[in-house]
């Protein structure tokens, strides 16, 4: 594994070029096609299992088999990027995504429904990957964090795949027609997205980006995101989700910062001289883990049971689509609104407010079951978790004790523990006790975020320089 590619630091600034707006236009496109694809699919979850005669527990076994599949194929995407380029790596994956997509929704068995989830995550994983670590590419020429917009335009793609999903089932269109045209008009978004991305191969690690790219364009560790193990081995560092997600998909970047090397060499002087003890540097970073996984729990309960949950209350399938929509959206504004209330109250402070939000929201949901409320608590839910997995992810980074780059790589390749377990467990507590119940474990996550996140940074004194800088 090795630590995110940061370009040299250099004090000038320039200006944006018309190819960086073009090249930030196509990976925007990219992101968007990636929330859309997946999420057109979720609305069809209630027929899918119908359809196919699965129990609670059978239904969550295989949609577990969506992360194992990009847990597996994360750890090849470092390899496909060196020698394919990201750009066309994330092109083809998209539209093999779409493919792999309708061939989960018209299985005829169940076992076929886990092989094609399982396509579906290992592409999803490997693009999610590839669209990131072009991302940076883009970041270190604006010599400034724009990953946050590249992820809210992940959920706008998600909110609109969701509500077309939810469209397509309300009309009774058949699974195959509709995904069919999901994956057909995402492919020619990929396609119209690839001329507009940076030519040439992935630049060294080190090396700057562009013919003259000496400006201050050092990115943080803690400004990546990463989509899966294999992220450490590109110049990347995980919505879900968002199933995604998730995504290990994994997140949205903390922060934006440009240090130079004396600075990052500091750091790194000052991490191995105040090294904590073995217990408490894996405890804190076991505790980084349950955050991060926490954020994934509640995407995929909007993803995969929101739509069946809605549906037991009496819903139309039209409408339980909105339980997804709701989470989405919400998450989307929490990532807008997310790093000026990080830097005006601390990372502490809004992950517990966050893990409040999830824990109220989605705990007076259960407990007084109607369509508006629950539909409101995935909202609270989505809200509450925007934060989460960034702030973990930065946090480790900047963990006494380990190598650079090693906290990241663990939180963001076992974060995605969340969205392997919490199908499979919802799915078993739903068919003994109920779905309600198996939603249990959404507040019950939310809890456990308030109490642990004293692990992560309290609000900086004005003036201070960011933590790890």
């Amino acid at each position: 594994m090795t630590s995110p590619t940061t370009s040299p630091a250099v004090p000038a600034r320039t200006v944006p070029t018309r190819e960086d707006r073009r090249a930030r236009l196509g990976v925007a496109l990219l992101f968007f096609t990636n929330g859309a694809l997946i999420a057109n699919l979720l609305p069809r979850y209630p027929a899918i299992k119908d359809g196919l005669e699965l129990s609670n527990a059978d239904f969550g076994l295989a949609v577990a088999a969506m992360p194992v599949g990009a847990l597996v194929a994360g750890l090849g995407a470092g390899w496909l990027i060196r020698r394919l380029r990201s750009s066309r790596v994330a092109v083809v994956g998209t539209v093999v995504t779409g493919v792999a997509v309708l061939l989960a929704g018209i299985a005829p068995v169940g076992g076929l429904l886990a092989a094609g989830f399982l396509l579906a995550g290992a592409l999803d994983a490997i693009v999610d990957v590839s669209q990131n670590s072009h991302g940076l590419r883009v970041q270190y020429r604006y010599r400034r964090s724009i990953l946050n917009s590249f992820h809210a335009v992940w959920s706008i793609g998600a909110v609109l795949g969701g509500l077309m999903g939810g469209a397509a089932a309300g009309l009774g269109i058949p699974i195959v027609w509709h995904l069919g045209a999901s994956a057909l008009i995402f492919a020619v978004v990929a396609l119209v997205a690839y001329p507009l991305l940076l030519a040439g191969p992935e630049p060294a690690e080190g090396a700057a980006e562009g013919p003259s790219e000496t400006a201050d364009a050092a990115v943080l560790p803690g400004d990546d995101v990463t989509a899966g193990a294999g992220a450490a081995a590109a110049p990347v560092a995980t919505d879900a989700p968002d199933g995604g997600a998730q995504e290990a998909r994994a997140g949205s970047a903390t922060g934006a910062g440009s240090v130079d090397d004396a600075t990052r060499t500091s750091s790194a002087r000052d991490r191995r001289r105040v090294s904590p003890g073995f217990v408490a540097k894996w405890g804190v970073l076991l505790a980084l883990v349950v955050i991060a996984s926490s954020g994934a729990v509640v995407e995929d309960a909007g993803s995969t049971w929101a739509a069946l949950y809605l549906g037991s209350l009496g819903a139309g399938v039209t409408v339980a689509a909105l339980g997804f929509v709701s989470l989405q959206g919400a998450q989307f504004v929490g990532r807008l609104l997310g790093d000026g209330m990080v830097d005006r109250f601390g990372q502490k402070a809004v992950a517990r407010a966050g893990g409040v939000f999830v824990a109220v929201g989605m705990g007076i949901a259960l407990a007084f079951p109607s369509v508006i409320g629950t539909i409101l608590g995935f909202a609270a839910a989505g809200f509450g978790v925007a934060t989460l997995i960034p702030a973990a992810m930065h946090a480790a980074d900047n963990l006494p004790g380990f190598r650079a780059g090693t906290g990241l790589t663990l939180v963001s390749w076992l974060l995605r523990l969340g969205f392997l377990a919490s199908p499979p467990v919802v799915g078993f507590v739903a068919d003994s006790a109920g779905l309600r119940y198996g939603l249990l474990l959404v507040p019950v996550v939310g809890v456990a975020v308030v109490l642990l996140a004293g692990v992560l940074e309290g609000r900086r004194a004005r003036g201070a320089a960011p933590r790890g800088s």
